[in-house]
């Protein structure tokens, strides 16, 4: 393979086809010129050029070597701002975990405000649950994720962003006659059949809303469990029971079913974006732009 400087050497005579004045675009002497090119057309064991005492000219393989040593040339120039963009966060690859509920809140313009702003970074979007997520980030295919889970509950080994920390309230058919009251306190409602999501694949924030229910002496009937939210939410139109749902879940409308605050307390849930501390430029980068806008928004 030749090496990058011959082949420009090479294709400043192709240009000059003079290597007199191609020696002194090189800011070199003309033998060392001569020589080089004969070491290539040896290498190759071809001629490049038909030298006369008059004039320098392509032979057909100098005219064949002639575009492809410009590409190799332009592609070896490249790499430098390539590499420095990848350093530096400006390319790259970001693999983005996210729970379903983030999708009822901010991402979606935080996405599109990234995209617009890092055209150079491939964003992959995974929606997943935080047990997948977790799977995901310890085979190494995942970069960063959304999650849900209990205030302050960010599994170890991660660094962590909190993006909004929010009160449940309580997801309710239209027909239940808790649902046609104007204020409702907690405890009115801890006796309505549950609607829930799996322990495992949300630990902290299903062991907060049993410990809510045990601090006021109550045992949650669990009538169902479903895993997205989006599902959780059509069961309890359907009749199933109630369910306990992020607040900014609220902008999801399903006949039948209204969404309650409770006036008195009501369990919390926290999101938050994780990442690993070794994670690439690019990555950080994207943990950059959810800072700013947290920080735009105001959360705390």
């Amino acid at each position: 393979m030749p090496e990058i400087r011959t082949l420009r050497q090479f294709l400043t005579v192709a240009e000059e086809l003079h290597f007199g004045r191609a020696a002194a675009r090189l800011h070199m002497t003309q033998p060392p010129l001569t020589q080089a090119i004969r070491k290539l057309e040896a290498e190759f064991g071809a001629p490049l050029f038909e030298r006369t005492s008059r004039s320098v000219a392509l032979t057909p393989a100098g005219q064949a070597l002639r575009p492809a040593a410009e590409k190799l040339l332009a592609d070896a120039q490249a790499l430098t701002p390539l590499v420095q963009a990848a350093a530096a966060g400006q390319r790259g690859r970001v693999r983005l975990g996210f729970v379903s509920t983030v999708g009822y809140g901010e991402l979606p313009r935080w996405l599109r405000r990234f995209r617009e702003q890092h055209a150079e970074i491939e964003l992959t979007l995974i929606e997943a649950t935080l047990d997948v997520q977790l799977r995901e980030f310890a085979a190494g295919e995942l970069d960063a994720g959304f999650i849900l889970h209990a205030p302050g509950a960010v599994p170890e080994g991660f660094e962590s962003l909190a993006i909004v920390r929010e009160p449940l309230v309580l997801a309710m058919s239209a027909e239940e006659p808790l649902a046609k009251r104007s204020r409702l306190r907690a405890n009115d409602a801890l006796g309505l059949p549950l609607v829930i999501f799996p322990r495992d694949i949300a630990p902290s924030l299903y062991d907060a809303v049993l410990a809510f229910y045990r601090e006021r002496q109550a045992t949650p009937r669990i009538a169902q469990q479903a895993i997205q939210m989006q599902t959780i939410v059509n069961l309890v139109s359907a009749g199933i029971g109630a369910a306990w749902v992020p607040e900014g879940m609220t902008s999801l409308q399903r006949s039948g079913v209204v969404y309650k605050r409770m006036t008195d307390a009501a369990p919390r849930c926290e999101t938050s974006l994780i990442w690993r501390a070794d994670a690439a430029p690019a990555v950080l980068r994207f943990v950059d732009h959810a800072r700013e806008q947290v920080g735009s928004k105001g959360h705390t």
